[in-house]
């Protein structure tokens, strides 16, 4: 193992040893019984390996009346002309099957009556089982309507929230802090979008279970306390994202948190970028620095990684993969000139951290060996997937340290211009030996055909049994899609994974050590 991996392990067994937060509005599962309440028919769908309701189920009648599972898998029916007869109902999900009958319609008959419940297993083709909706309006919406318990901590609409995108969470004082890009908002679709905030506890037996929900407290608006607060409040127009979240000691010897932020008109013109850093007192970041706008590559961004490399601590940034680094220190993180990148020298026909030059990207990898610049054997980045051996081309990602692979563990979504199944919504795992890679082999383990997923990120704060268990989210978008019809109340919202390392470790192959 190389001493960036030891490092990462220590890491793991002083937080095994950190106390549990207690918290009102604990994120736990009800223990009443469930029941029914008329007028409505619950339709449960749930996973026939676990029993356990599953999210984001489709059911669709034959004049096209569309409903959706809520995070607990309960639909509450109540549907006048459709009650005490019966009623077909076509049945699909990303991810997951029910079987067809004769005519290729994978779908049941079933008789809606008020107070009255039906049971329907799925049976699942993904690896990874989705749990939840973790934000969003109507989170367990049927469940309510039916008087079904759902788990406590969770309102119907959290501070306004109706859609959110891409998430990043870090350890800050004692808790979990969560940021997102834009956020829509009852009364308008962006109605937040200089990025909003919260705080969760740690997972623990006195607070909440990752496998049920995330308690999240927002940041709200001091003079409207039933919307979310805006979290870098400049005064100034555009959209303000953050990313490279990170905690870092300031001059003084203080805890602090910072971040990269861009403000930008719309998606591609960025009108400026720098550093902010989170106020305590006030509950908002401030900028602390400007960065000039040539630098391209020299600052954070994507999902920040804390590692000890030969005896320096080092953040490094992982958007595809990891990169980008720079000493962990407040002076280096805020000085461009300390930022180093990952490139494939010719001249030494190998990888080595430099200054001048921009990181070698999965896309230069390929074209160099397709040219004969690069020898294959060199590459780092060049995933295939394991069941056809054909090239993956990653979008964005998350890297983190697993004890029970004793690897380092990739989850990202894909970047796919080609084939039919979605641009941006087929999640891969992969692992390697070093941080840095190489990345050889990859499996697929979530799909959502014809929408998107991305930017999904492994929180590794939720691991369980020892790291074969873990958790990851994502934005589950129409954009950039072509579905034609975004999902109520899913749309632009984050939904929650979990994964179990033991069914997918037989078919990714060792990867030989990194540097």
């Amino acid at each position: 193992m190389t001493s960036v991996l030891t490092s990462c392990f220590r890491f793991f067994s002083r937080i095994a040893v950190s106390a549990l937060l207690l918290v009102q509005g604990m994120c736990l599962a009800a223990d009443e019984p469930p029941r029914v309440l008329k007028p409505y028919f619950g339709i449960h769908v749930v996973d026939a390996q676990t029993g356990r309701g599953v999210p984001l189920v489709e059911l669709r009648t034959v004049n096209e009346i569309v409903l959706h599972t809520d995070s607990a898998g309960w639909i509450a029916f109540h549907e006048p002309g459709l009650m005490d007869r019966e009623v077909y109902f076509h049945v699909s999900s990303p991810g997951y099957e029910y079987p067809a009958d004769g005519f290729g319609n994978h779908g049941v008959r079933l008789t809606p009556t008020p107070g009255a419940t039906a049971t329907l297993k799925l049976r699942r083709v993904n690896f990874a089982e989705r749990l939840y909706r973790i934000t969003g309006q109507g989170i367990y919406r049927d469940s309510e309507l039916l008087g079904v318990p759902a788990p406590a901590g969770v309102p119907p609409l959290n501070t306004g929230v109706m859609g959110q995108d891409s998430a990043q969470v870090v350890r800050y004082r004692g808790k979990l802090f969560w940021l997102w890009g834009d956020t829509s908002l009852p009364h308008y679709p962006l109605g937040n979008f200089k990025t909003t905030s919260a705080t969760s506890p740690l997972p623990g037996p006195n607070t909440f279970q990752p496998g049920t929900c995330v308690p999240l407290n927002y940041f709200a608006d001091s003079q409207k306390p039933d919307r979310v607060r805006t979290m870098v409040p400049t005064g100034e127009p555009g959209v303000i994202w953050l990313d490279g979240l990170m905690t870092l000691l300031d001059p003084d010897g203080n805890e602090t948190l910072l971040a990269h932020f861009s403000r930008r008109k719309g998606l591609m013109e960025q009108l400026e970028h720098g550093l902010v850093r989170f106020d305590d007192t006030a509950g908002v970041f401030r900028k602390v620095a400007a960065f000039a706008p040539e630098e391209t590559w020299r600052f954070p961004r994507g999902i920040a990684v804390r590692v000890e490399h030969e005896g320096q601590p080092y953040l490094y940034f992982v958007e595809h993969f990891a990169a980008i680094r720079v000493p962990a220190d407040w002076a280096s993180v805020l000085d461009p000139t300390r930022y180093e990148a990952l490139a494939y020298d010719p001249k030494a026909g190998d990888y080595r951290w430099q200054h001048a030059a921009e990181p070698t990207t999965q896309a230069d990898e390929a074209k160099r060996i397709a040219s004969g610049g690069m020898p294959a054997e060199k590459a780092r980045y060049q995933l295939a997937d394991t069941a056809t051996g054909r090239p993956v081309r990653l979008h964005r990602g998350s890297i983190r340290c697993n004890a029970f692979r004793q690897k380092w563990i990739l989850i990202g979504n894909e970047e796919d211009f080609a084939r039919n199944v979605s641009y941006l919504g087929e999640i891969w795992y992969a692992e390697a030996d070093s941080l840095t890679g190489p990345w050889r082999k990859a499996v697929k383990v979530a799909t959502h055909p014809n929408y998107s997923f991305y930017n999904p990120v492994h929180h590794e704060f939720f691991d369980e049994e020892d790291g074969r268990v873990i958790y990851f989210e994502g934005t589950y978008t129409r954009q950039f899609s072509r579905s034609p019809v975004p999902t109520p109340r899913y749309d632009y919202n984050q939904i929650m994974y979990r994964l179990d390392l033991s069914r997918v470790e037989p078919r990714v192959a060792p990867s030989a050590a990194g540097g």
